[in-house]
């Protein structure tokens, strides 16, 4: 006949099952603790620096149908045209677009727009940025824009 592993053979439970001790439970929750407060910060400044990546890679996606958009029209978009020219016609005889995969401009890891002016202040045709976690120009670490210049 077939019995249950906490039951004896007479359907009684056991009495000398042996669990967790209190003291136990408190051992491996401290141990846990500790690696979470040495874990966790690498953790969280990599998440900071994955985003500050993402935004590299789409300014250098912006960067590529930007130089398109001027292949096609033969200037950059002006500062009021702006990035919404690459995925709409504002109006230009010679625009061949949409530039981007998507028909909507991305936003930056932090869900902010990009910003673009044309010409540019740091000696290109345009300045392209985003303005990091904090969404002010400048800073340091995952405060720090991400520029094209």
């Amino acid at each position: 006949m077939y019995h249950r592993k906490n039951e004896r053979p007479d359907g009684a439970a056991r009495q000398n099952e042996k669990g967790f001790s209190l003291i136990e439970l408190i051992v491996v929750l401290v141990i846990l603790g500790l690696l979470a407060t040495v874990v966790g910060p690498r953790v969280i400044g990599k998440i900071g620096q994955s985003k500050a990546a993402i935004a590299k890679v789409q300014v250098a996606d912006f960067e590529g149908a930007l130089d398109m958009f001027r292949l096609d029209v033969g200037r950059y978009p002006s500062t009021s045209e702006g990035l919404a020219a690459l995925i709409q016609n504002p109006g230009l005889q010679n625009w061949s677009g949409p530039y981007l995969k998507k028909n909507t401009l991305p936003k930056d890891p932090w869900t902010r727009d990009y910003q673009y002016r044309s010409p540019g202040d740091h000696g290109g045709d345009y300045d392209l940025w985003s303005s990091g976690a904090d969404g002010t120009e400048g800073g340091e670490g995952d405060n720090a824009d991400v520029t094209s210049w």
